[in-house]
């Protein structure tokens, strides 16, 4: 699970944002969420239930860095056998900017077996710089920090995955390239993402009309296919992710929305 995990994610955090602005602190026209709203996924190896995600932006804004922010978390957990054989209770968060959409500070505490891991990140999009304050295993208490230079407008995991959701994928043309950064792990990832066009999906929760896309993975023993990675977003206002699949040597991980609560449109 953590294996998979730090394979996928970065991907799909870092889908969402060209590199394009030299001002630390952009404007994004947000239409698509909004404070209170919640998103339950259905994590599944073919028939098997492996966990439940939920995606939460809190009631209210918090103020980080002097900036307006929403308050996101998000909360995976296995289920079933699979909670019996490795126990997973994670929590990735951050403090994203209202007008920006840029993370002021990141969170994740995490919790897969016996592993574990606890951090934070402070971003200095003035500067283009990101501390990461490493914690403590049990007691959440900083044990050292390092300080790394980013990419303007960098993005972390969750708050890419909300940029996402501002896009206008009406600019795109199917076979379309966008070029994308973001940090992750210590690391800065320069990325391609390729826009497949759009398809009608069926869901637990109705039929919906969808923008595809899917990150350019090189070729390695983890992954099957050409576009072993894809995700489906609902082509509204609201660009909700709906799907997500990632197909495996063992067969396809599949990532389905189950619930929507309290959406902006």
């Amino acid at each position: 699970m953590k294996r998979l995990i730090s394979l996928i994610l970065p991907y799909f955090i870092l889908i969402i944002t060209t590199s394009s602005g030299q001002d630390h602190y952009r404007y994004i026209e947000n239409e698509s969420f909004g404070p209170g709203e919640e998103l339950k996924f259905r994590v599944h190896w073919k028939f098997i239930n492996a966990a439940e995600a939920v995606m939460r932006v809190s009631d209210g804004h918090y103020n980080v860095n002097g900036r307006p922010c929403y308050k996101i978390d998000v909360y995976g957990t296995t289920t079933g056998l699979v909670d019996v054989m490795v126990r997973v209770r994670d929590n990735w968060g951050a403090y994203v900017d209202t007008a920006s959409i840029l993370p002021q500070k990141a969170y994740r505490y995490i919790e897969e077996g016996k592993y574990r891991k606890n951090e934070m990140i402070n971003f200095d999009h003035a500067s283009d710089k990101a501390t990461v304050l490493r914690l403590d295993k049990k007691t959440r208490k900083l044990k050292e920090k390092e300080t790394f230079e980013v990419p303007n407008n960098v993005l972390d995991i969750v708050g890419g995955y909300y940029f996402l959701r501002t896009l206008d994928y009406e600019k795109y043309d199917k076979g379309d390239i966008i070029k994308v950064s973001g940090f992750f792990d210590d690391e800065i990832y320069n990325l391609e993402v390729k826009f497949l066009g759009r398809e009608e999906l069926k869901t637990k929760l109705g039929t919906f009309n969808t923008v595809v896309i899917a990150p350019i993975i090189p070729e390695n023993d983890f992954f099957n296919g050409k576009e072993p990675v894809k995700a489906w977003i609902s082509d509204d206002l609201n660009k909700v992710p709906l799907k997500i699949q990632a197909e495996l040597g063992v067969g396809a991980l599949e990532i389905d929305i189950k619930e929507m609560n309290n959406l902006r449109n």
